[in-house]
């Protein structure tokens, strides 16, 4: 299928003169390398001088600096039972993440940042539990879920309920619009991050007629800021082409295994050349993004079209869907936003139809607990499966 550029994201002039200082730096440097007498060989060794035909290279005389390099010596074969232990350099994972017997879904500080090991052909669902009040619910157990895909009840293989670093993605709407909504948009969405888990990973997209990064992963409040207060307030809506932009760096750039997209704008898309149907096609595979929408939409009879829009990329996608009354509300819908992510079930379950087998997989989770009547689990509607996943996968998280 072919997709117009105007999906992709554009980076602001401040990019491109650091990638033009980049390429200087690095010409400077190789011309300098290129002026000195030895040559690299090898990482850490420095290419000998031939020695004159007339010099014997076996001659003791001769200085240690000026012989010629030993032979390599031969490689060892490989380690079989009976052999010496080989030299190899051990495998340094921790423990609950060897290749034998570790622990899937399990979460480690490691010196790079978070990693999270799942075996081949598992699906992770992020589910929000709330209760006939709706008030979010955080003490139930394995047992007091069942999980359905295509209708068939899938045995779970990982379940737990913590506070994990997240990839954000936030997309602000800054059409002509928006321009007197812009401070208090932006103050909330600074509370938001505030409010999160502090290794979150957050990057940041201005969007009019077409999306702009105007920050890229960071976890830096001032930079976060400071593209948020990049107001440029006029042109159409693309939001569309916005969030399909968006889901496509979180799937190429994210480092964290949960991700979350939350979308701010005050009116309807008319600008993009994705549909809403391509949009949303774009987010559902089996590691795509939950969508928080917060739609400033004043007169509601004049946007039943955006509103409905915005409810169609959160509820598939297991995320909710805002619409405040007045800016005053923005804020403390941001709050929200950030502890429901934080109080979320991971529920990780081998599909008793493969992933290589492809198509569209619908996913449904019920929850009955002892005390509790009614409860209500908020999760991705379903999930495209890709053949790409007939492998295992380890991933920064």
């Amino acid at each position: 299928m072919f997709i117009p550029r105007r999906d992709t994201m554009h980076l602001r002039n401040k990019t491109v003169v650091g990638v033009l200082l980049l390429w200087i730096l690095a010409f400077a440097s190789l011309s300098y390398s290129q002026t000195q007498p030895q040559t690299q060989s090898s990482p850490g060794k420095v290419q000998a001088t031939p020695l004159p035909s007339d010099v014997d290279p076996s001659d003791p005389a001769l200085p240690v600096w000026a012989r010629p390099a030993a032979p390599p010596k031969p490689a060892q074969p490989a380690e079989t039972a009976g052999n010496t232990p080989s030299t190899t350099k051990p495998n340094t994972l921790p423990p609950d993440l060897q290749p034998e017997g570790g622990v899937v879904g399990q979460v480690t500080k490691g010196d790079k940042g978070f990693i999270y090991r799942q075996r081949v052909d598992e699906v992770t669902l992020h589910a929000t539990v709330l209760d006939r009040n709706h008030h979010i619910v955080t003490d139930l157990g394995e047992r007091d879920f069942t999980v359905y895909e295509n209708g068939e009840p899938q045995q779970i293989k990982d379940f737990r309920r913590e506070d994990v670093p997240v990839s954000i993605g936030i997309l602000v709407d800054n059409s002509g619009s928006m321009r007197t909504k812009r401070n208090a948009v932006s103050k909330a969405v600074v509370n938001l991050v505030q409010a999160s888990n502090p290794n979150d990973e957050v990057f940041v997209v201005n969007f009019n007629d077409e999306p702009y990064l105007d920050q890229d992963f960071t976890n830096q409040i001032p930079q976060m800021k400071e593209a948020l207060d990049r107001v440029d307030s006029r042109g159409g809506t693309a939001l569309y082409d916005a969030v399909y932009a968006a889901a496509d760096h979180l799937a190429k750039a994210a480092k964290l295994q949960k991700k979350i997209l939350l979308v701010v704008t005050d009116g309807e898309d008319n600008e993009s050349r994705m549909s809403l149907e391509e949009a949303i096609r774009a987010v559902q595979n089996d590691s795509g993004p939950e969508i928080y929408t917060i739609g400033i939409l004043g007169d509601e009879g004049k946007q039943r079209r955006a509103k409905r829009a915005l409810e169609a990329l959160s509820i598939q996608t297991g995320g909710v869907a805002f619409f405040p009354r007045n800016l005053d509300e923005v804020d403390e819908i941001s709050r929200a936003v950030a502890h429901d992510i934080r109080n979320q079930y991971s529920i990780t379950y081998k599909p008793t139809n493969p992933q290589s087998n492809g198509g569209w997989r619908e996913v449904k989770v019920v929850a009955h607990a002892s005390g509790y009547r009614d409860l209500e689990v908020r999760t991705r509607k379903g999930y495209y499966a890709s053949e790409e996943n007939n492998r295992a996968s380890t991933s920064n998280r």
